[in-house]
């Protein structure tokens, strides 16, 4: 698979360009390493365009090579620095790597900074290094809605490792699950919410707990009171390892790297990897049912009647349960 340097997301609410080619035409060339084609197909996915489904039918056979690694953890915990050097060590040992990074939109124009251009920016002179920043668009969970699909695309194009790195997530905000293979949870030492961003929820996902900024005070209580938070899950068939990293200096990544290779191997061996792929399967085509069954009612509805039924519910003339009665009867 050929890279691109740059292949940002577009705003949400531009016009996406034209293109006379089909979608099989648009696939065909991004397979032979056409950057313009392979950029455009990431768009038409992540934007949901009605091309999508054509393109991800006929990508869809070759996923499922790819290693991921999602990498989540609290706002300030210097993921995006972590990945970083991650990508550069995978490059090392695998042709083609990806990252993709979530970054959070602004709740009133929908843009997002995508921050993550500037401290990857020694990345782009790789060209077996791809990096594609995406809005979360007000999706909850740590991504974006169509991550999954960027990444199977990627992973569809002959990508080796893709690194996910979530926006900075609270506790219950554990998509990336349904994801990566490997989800590596970053805390650092001085947060002073070190306890409540590893509570059960977020704690439970992690396959490897990552100790960033090691070199600061408070470092040993951080992992101490990881170790405690551990030892309350006895029932997990994997141990947890807890990996302290300083991500400036490069401190601690071979052993960050190692305790990501021992889970995949146990990952593989075990069947959790077969079992957290099958989830997520489920997890995307109930979501994509979601959509389909929404759109196929809101066209039987109307929208005339939908909204006379919210201004009777605004009005107070009748309650959202027998609206919704009303609407579905009809």
């Amino acid at each position: 698979m050929a890279t691109i340097r740059r292949a940002g997301a577009s705003r949400p609410g531009t016009p996406a360009p034209e293109n006379p080619a089909t979608s099989s035409d648009l696939v065909a060339r991004a397979r032979s390493g056409d950057k313009r084609s392979i950029a455009r197909l990431l768009t038409i996915v992540e934007n949901d365009e009605p091309e999508a489904a054509d393109a991800m039918r006929a990508l869809y056979p070759d996923t499922g090579r790819a290693q991921i690694v999602g990498i989540t953890g609290p706002p300030g915990g210097g993921k995006s620095t972590l990945v970083n050097r991650l990508a550069a060590a995978f490059r090392e040992r695998a042709s083609h790597v990806a990252i993709v990074a979530v970054d959070p939109s602004s709740p009133f124009s929908g843009g997002a900074i995508l921050g993550d251009r500037i401290r990857m920016r020694e990345r782009f002179l790789d060209e077996g290094i791809f990096i594609r920043s995406m809005a979360s668009r007000g999706h909850t969970g740590g991504l974006a809605r169509a991550t999954v699909r960027v990444v199977n695309v990627l992973d569809a194009l002959g990508t080796d490792v893709v690194l996910v790195e979530t926006v900075g997530v609270g506790q219950e905000e554990v998509d990336v699950i349904r994801v990566a293979d490997t989800v590596c949870l970053v805390t650092v030492p001085g947060l002073g919410d070190d306890i409540q961003a590893i509570k059960a929820g977020i704690l439970e996902i992690a396959d490897v707990l990552v100790v960033n900024k090691a070199d600061r005070p408070g470092a040993d209580e951080t992992a101490r009171d990881l170790a405690q938070m551990l030892s309350l899950a006895k029932d997990r068939p994997w141990k947890t390892p807890i990996i302290r990293t300083s991500a400036q200096t490069g401190e601690g990544l071979p052993q960050l790297l190692d305790a990501i290779a021992k889970h995949r191997s146990w990952s593989l061996s075990s069947g959790e990897h077969e079992d957290r792929r099958r989830a997520a399967a489920r997890a995307e085509v109930e979501a994509l049912l979601r959509e389909a069954l929404l759109r196929e009612l809101e066209g039987r509805v109307g929208a005339a009647r939908l909204n006379a039924a919210v201004a009777r519910v605004a009005e107070r003339s009748i309650d959202p349960y027998a609206a919704v009665e009303e609407l579905l009867r009809r």
